[in-house]
C-alpha cells in the first residue's frame, strides 16, 4: 500500500529510472507510506490527504536523490563524506521533524500542554464572587485586605 504512485515520483526526479532504481523507488514509496501511517494515521488509499501524498513524494525524492545520505562529494579526488546530521536516518527514507509534526496535525493529533479541571468525587462546584475564598466553616473569606485596591 503506497500513498503515491511510481509515476508521481518519476515526475519529480531529474532522470529516467532504470529497472533497479524503479524497484528501489517502489520500496521507498512503501516505506514512506508506512512511516506516514505511523506518524499520522492509517488513511484509506482512496482518501489520503493531498499533503500526505506530497510529503511521501518529498521523502522519496530526498532518498532517491541521495540514497547513501552523503553530505559532501568531490569529483576530483573521489572524496565522499557524510556526517551524523541526519542521525540514524542517513541513507534511509525519513521524514524531518517538521514533516512528522505536519503528519500528526493532518491526522488530528496535536501535541502540546493542556489543562483539565479537576474536582473531588461527588463535590459541587461553587461559584464565588471575585476576591472571596470559599470556607467550609463559615461564609466566604475575603482574599484581599482592601476591596478597592486588591493588589
Amino acid at each position: 500500500m503506497a500513498y503515491a504512485s511510481l509515476d508521481d515520483l518519476k515526475g519529480r526526479l531529474d532522470w529516467t529510472l532504470d529497472a533497479d532504481e524503479e524497484r528501489i523507488a517502489t520500496s521507498a514509496l512503501e516505506d514512506a507510506s508506512n512511516l506516514a501511517a505511523h506518524y499520522g494515521r492509517d488513511w484509506p488509499e482512496l482518501s489520503v490527504p493531498r499533503m500526505v501524498r506530497t510529503l511521501v513524494l518529498k521523502a522519496c525524492k530526498r532518498f532517491m536523490s541521495n540514497p547513501d545520505g552523503y553530505t559532501q562529494s568531490r569529483a576530483g579526488d573521489e572524496t565522499l563524506g557524510w556526517n551524523d546530521a541526519a542521525g540514524e536516518n542517513a541513507g534511509t527514507v525519513y521524514f524531518t521533524d517538521e514533516e512528522t509534526r505536519l503528519l500528526a496535525s493532518l491526522a488530528g493529533r496535536s501535541t502540546g500542554l493542556y489543562t483539565a479541571g479537576v474536582t473531588a468525587w461527588q463535590s459541587a462546584i461553587r461559584t464565588v464572587s471575585a476576591g472571596l475564598v470559599p470556607a467550609s466553616h463559615s461564609k466566604d473569606v475575603p482574599l484581599f485586605a482592601d476591596g478597592q485596591e486588591p493588589w
